[in-house]
Protein backbone atom coordinates (compact mmCIF):
# COMPACT_ATOMS: atom_id res chain seq x y z
CA UNK A 1 0.00 0.00 0.00
CA UNK A 2 1.28 3.22 -1.22
CA UNK A 3 2.17 5.75 2.11
CA UNK A 4 -0.65 8.69 0.78
CA UNK A 5 -3.18 5.75 0.85
CA UNK A 6 -2.20 4.72 4.29
CA UNK A 7 -1.96 8.42 5.64
CA UNK A 8 -5.78 9.09 4.22
CA UNK A 9 -6.80 5.97 6.81
CA UNK A 10 -5.56 6.86 9.29
CA UNK A 11 -7.04 10.21 8.70
CA UNK A 12 -10.08 8.70 7.73
CA UNK A 13 -10.07 6.91 11.29
CA UNK A 14 -9.72 9.90 13.36
CA UNK A 15 -6.14 9.57 13.68
CA UNK A 16 -2.76 11.91 13.65
CA UNK A 17 -0.27 12.46 10.66
CA UNK A 18 3.28 13.84 11.05
CA UNK A 19 3.98 15.41 7.69
CA UNK A 20 6.02 17.19 5.39
CA UNK A 21 4.01 20.11 3.72
CA UNK A 22 5.41 23.31 1.68
CA UNK A 23 6.69 25.03 4.99
CA UNK A 24 7.43 22.99 7.87
CA UNK A 25 6.64 19.55 8.99
CA UNK A 26 3.39 19.77 10.08
CA UNK A 27 0.74 17.59 12.62
CA UNK A 28 -2.67 16.53 10.59
CA UNK A 29 -5.59 15.37 10.82
CA UNK A 30 -9.01 15.43 9.47
CA UNK A 31 -10.27 19.18 10.07
CA UNK A 32 -13.48 18.16 10.08
CA UNK A 33 -13.30 16.25 12.97
CA UNK A 34 -13.54 17.63 16.39
CA UNK A 35 -12.33 14.97 18.71
CA UNK A 36 -9.13 14.71 15.89
CA UNK A 37 -8.44 18.17 16.03
CA UNK A 38 -8.72 17.79 20.42
CA UNK A 39 -5.86 15.27 19.80
CA UNK A 40 -3.88 18.03 18.45
CA UNK A 41 -4.21 20.03 20.82
CA UNK A 42 -3.28 17.76 23.87
CA UNK A 43 -0.52 16.43 21.34
CA UNK A 44 1.06 19.85 21.43
CA UNK A 45 0.08 20.96 24.81
CA UNK A 46 -1.62 24.01 23.21
CA UNK A 47 -4.83 25.78 24.16
CA UNK A 48 -7.57 25.12 22.21
CA UNK A 49 -8.63 28.59 22.40
CA UNK A 50 -6.00 29.15 19.43
CA UNK A 51 -6.95 28.75 16.14
CA UNK A 52 -5.20 26.34 13.55
CA UNK A 53 -4.55 26.17 9.91
CA UNK A 54 -5.83 24.18 7.33
CA UNK A 55 -4.72 22.65 3.73
CA UNK A 56 -6.47 22.03 0.80
CA UNK A 57 -5.36 20.93 -2.59
CA UNK A 58 -6.84 23.64 -4.37
CA UNK A 59 -8.34 27.65 -4.63
CA UNK A 60 -11.70 25.86 -5.86
CA UNK A 61 -11.92 23.93 -2.47
CA UNK A 62 -12.23 26.93 -0.97
CA UNK A 63 -15.60 28.24 -1.67
CA UNK A 64 -16.85 24.39 0.50
CA UNK A 65 -14.73 25.86 3.93
CA UNK A 66 -15.28 29.55 3.60
CA UNK A 67 -18.04 31.77 3.91
CA UNK A 68 -16.90 34.33 1.23
CA UNK A 69 -13.63 34.13 -1.09
CA UNK A 70 -13.06 37.50 -1.87
CA UNK A 71 -11.77 37.78 -5.40
CA UNK A 72 -8.33 38.94 -4.88
CA UNK A 73 -7.84 35.63 -3.50
CA UNK A 74 -7.59 34.06 -6.70
CA UNK A 75 -4.65 36.55 -7.92
CA UNK A 76 -2.88 36.36 -4.36
CA UNK A 77 -3.03 32.24 -4.47
CA UNK A 78 -1.29 32.56 -8.56
CA UNK A 79 1.09 35.41 -7.38
CA UNK A 80 2.72 34.16 -4.32
CA UNK A 81 6.09 33.45 -3.97
CA UNK A 82 6.12 31.35 -1.17
CA UNK A 83 3.33 29.68 0.75
CA UNK A 84 0.39 31.96 1.65
CA UNK A 85 -2.18 31.55 4.14
CA UNK A 86 -5.39 33.38 4.43
CA UNK A 87 -7.14 33.41 7.25
CA UNK A 88 -10.68 34.47 5.67
CA UNK A 89 -13.43 36.09 8.41
CA UNK A 90 -15.85 33.24 8.09
CA UNK A 91 -15.38 29.01 8.11
CA UNK A 92 -17.95 26.55 7.58
CA UNK A 93 -18.22 23.14 7.37
CA UNK A 94 -14.63 22.78 9.66
CA UNK A 95 -14.44 21.69 12.83
CA UNK A 96 -15.85 23.93 15.71
CA UNK A 97 -12.13 24.11 17.68
CA UNK A 98 -10.52 24.30 13.87
CA UNK A 99 -11.76 27.97 13.93
CA UNK A 100 -11.07 31.05 16.13
CA UNK A 101 -13.77 32.24 18.41
CA UNK A 102 -14.71 35.03 15.96
CA UNK A 103 -15.20 31.99 13.60
CA UNK A 104 -12.29 32.93 11.47
CA UNK A 105 -10.17 30.04 9.84
CA UNK A 106 -6.28 30.05 8.60
CA UNK A 107 -6.48 28.11 5.14
CA UNK A 108 -3.30 27.46 2.65
CA UNK A 109 -3.65 26.12 -0.51
CA UNK A 110 -0.53 23.82 -0.78
CA UNK A 111 1.63 23.81 -4.08
CA UNK A 112 4.26 21.06 -2.81
CA UNK A 113 3.70 17.59 -4.48
CA UNK A 114 3.39 15.84 -1.23
CA UNK A 115 1.00 17.76 0.94
CA UNK A 116 -0.84 18.26 -2.23
CA UNK A 117 -1.39 14.75 -3.36
CA UNK A 118 -2.35 13.97 0.41
CA UNK A 119 -5.14 16.85 0.24
CA UNK A 120 -6.39 15.91 -3.22
CA UNK A 121 -6.89 12.33 -1.63
CA UNK A 122 -8.01 12.50 1.04
CA UNK A 123 -10.44 15.22 -0.48
CA UNK A 124 -11.16 17.22 2.98
CA UNK A 125 -8.98 19.99 4.39
CA UNK A 126 -6.35 18.61 6.85
CA UNK A 127 -4.72 20.50 9.75
CA UNK A 128 -1.38 21.36 9.21
CA UNK A 129 0.19 22.67 12.50
CA UNK A 130 4.10 23.00 13.19
CA UNK A 131 5.73 19.68 14.42
CA UNK A 132 6.14 20.87 17.81
CA UNK A 133 5.23 20.98 21.76
CA UNK A 134 3.63 25.16 22.07
CA UNK A 135 5.99 27.00 22.91
CA UNK A 136 9.26 25.05 21.71
CA UNK A 137 10.57 26.42 18.77
CA UNK A 138 9.32 25.33 15.18
CA UNK A 139 11.58 22.54 13.80
CA UNK A 140 13.16 23.66 10.31
CA UNK A 141 13.28 19.82 9.23
CA UNK A 142 12.45 15.83 10.07
CA UNK A 143 15.29 15.72 12.31
CA UNK A 144 14.50 18.58 14.86
CA UNK A 145 11.32 17.28 15.62
CA UNK A 146 10.99 16.46 19.22
CA UNK A 147 10.59 12.61 20.31
CA UNK A 148 7.40 13.35 22.07
CA UNK A 149 6.04 14.60 19.11
CA UNK A 150 6.83 11.70 16.50
CA UNK A 151 5.64 9.26 18.92
CA UNK A 152 2.42 10.46 19.93
CA UNK A 153 0.75 10.61 16.35
CA UNK A 154 -0.66 7.57 14.15
CA UNK A 155 1.28 7.83 11.19
CA UNK A 156 4.84 9.52 10.12
CA UNK A 157 5.16 10.02 7.03
CA UNK A 158 8.75 8.64 5.28
CA UNK A 159 8.73 11.26 2.34
CA UNK A 160 11.38 14.03 2.50
CA UNK A 161 12.99 13.21 5.90
CA UNK A 162 16.57 13.14 4.31
CA UNK A 163 15.95 17.28 3.51
CA UNK A 164 17.68 18.92 5.90
CA UNK A 165 16.99 23.21 4.08
CA UNK A 166 15.87 25.18 6.49
CA UNK A 167 11.95 25.50 5.82
CA UNK A 168 10.00 28.38 7.32
CA UNK A 169 6.16 29.28 8.27
CA UNK A 170 4.02 30.76 5.81
CA UNK A 171 3.13 34.23 5.42
CA UNK A 172 -0.28 34.74 6.81
CA UNK A 173 -2.49 37.84 5.49
CA UNK A 174 -6.01 37.84 7.85
CA UNK A 175 -9.23 39.75 5.51
CA UNK A 176 -11.72 41.30 7.83
CA UNK A 177 -15.26 41.33 7.50
CA UNK A 178 -15.04 44.98 5.27
CA UNK A 179 -13.08 43.65 2.79
CA UNK A 180 -9.60 45.08 3.92
CA UNK A 181 -6.44 43.08 4.68
CA UNK A 182 -4.40 42.97 6.92
CA UNK A 183 -0.28 41.19 7.14
CA UNK A 184 0.14 38.97 10.07
CA UNK A 185 2.86 37.56 9.29
CA UNK A 186 5.90 37.96 6.34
Amino acid sequence: MNEIKKMVEVLRAGGLILYPTDTVWGIGCDATNEEAVKKIFKLKNREDSKSLIVLVDSVDRLAAYVEDVPDVVWDLAELADKPLTIIYPKGKNLAPNVMAKDGSVGIRVTNEEFSKALCYAFRKPIISTSANISGHPTPENFYQIEDEIKEGVDYVAKARREEDEKKSPSSIIKFEKNGTFVVVRE
